[in-house]
């Protein structure tokens, strides 16, 4: 007999623990601005990522590196004024914590107390240990990312699957236990083998959340206008399209196009 769902009216980081253990899976799902990521979450989504993908989708840049800490802020803000619901995790962008413990919790504070949002997220394991300590020992919720991890894509070199050697795959569940007890609230696996993702899953405590990670995690994460397909030139295997909003909004501002040139538009019903 299955277990009824709680009905949350808040997601915080104490709902996505309760989550994992009551096994119910975590939506989560990008959003950079007011419209958009009011309409995520009275979807029902449980945590809203205000991604350094915005380095992509809104900016148009090859990578996630060219985009700025102010940036990044301003995005959070305008999706913390449309969310009644889900949690909001913002990405620390790249260059505000590697290096620097006390640049990294600068740019927590600055991200926590300009937008509003609820936590940050950063990417990487025993080489960033001094910069999440800071952070969680200053009140500040962490949630990590391992696997691809896109802030290091000149390092690696391509976007191929992560973890595949035994080694490098060790090493990752040896950085999701360092994470857990470090106090990070959840983890963020890219694009490693579902095989590894799930024991990952299974042997830390804290929600695993999937993008290209199998079904076996805690939850799964997706770029929202990648799974809208508003996006063509990005199709991953682990890539759901929900709709074709590319082809939809193309249509839809051809037709406006043509009903201005046609004289069609407004029309007596739509004038004054």
């Amino acid at each position: 007999m299955s277990q009824a769902k709680k009905n949350y009216s808040r997601i915080t980081t104490a709902s996505l623990l309760e989550m994992k253990s009551n096994k119910e899976k975590i939506a989560m799902l990008t959003a950079y601005d007011y419209t958009m990521a009011g309409l995520v979450d009275q979807a029902g989504v449980d945590v809203i990522l205000v991604g350094d993908s915005a380095s992509n989708v809104m900016a148009g840049h090859e990578t996630t590196l060219p985009v700025t800490l102010d940036q990044m802020i301003y995005h959070a803000s305008s999706v913390v004024r449309a969310v009644k619901r889900a949690l909001i995790v913002v990405d620390l962008p790249f260059g505000t914590y590697q290096s620097d413990s006390k640049e990294a919790l600068r740019s927590a504070i600055r991200i926590m107390k300009e937008s509003g949002a609820h936590a940050v997220k950063v990417e990487g394991g025993e080489q960033i240990k001094p910069s999440i300590e800071r952070l969680v020992e200053a009140g500040i919720p962490v949630m990590g990312h391992l696997g691809l991890t896109p802030q290091s894509i000149y390092k690696f070199g391509t976007y191929t699957v992560r973890a595949r050697e035994e080694q490098e795959a060790e090493q990752l569940l040896k950085d999701a236990i360092l994470l857990e007890k470090l106090g990070c609230f959840g983890i963020v696996l890219e694009k490693i083998p579902a095989t590894l993702a799930q024991k990952v899953a299974e042997t830390v405590r804290i929600p695993m959340i999937g993008i290209g990670a199998g079904p076996g995690v805690d939850g799964q994460v997706l770029v929202l206008h990648d799974m809208l397909g508003m996006t063509k030139e990005f199709s991953p295997r682990f890539l759901r399209r929900y709709l074709d909003l590319d082809r939809l909004i193309r249509e839809a501002v051809g037709e406006y196009t043509k009903d201005v040139k046609n004289k069609n538009f407004p029309n007596d019903q739509e004038k004054y």
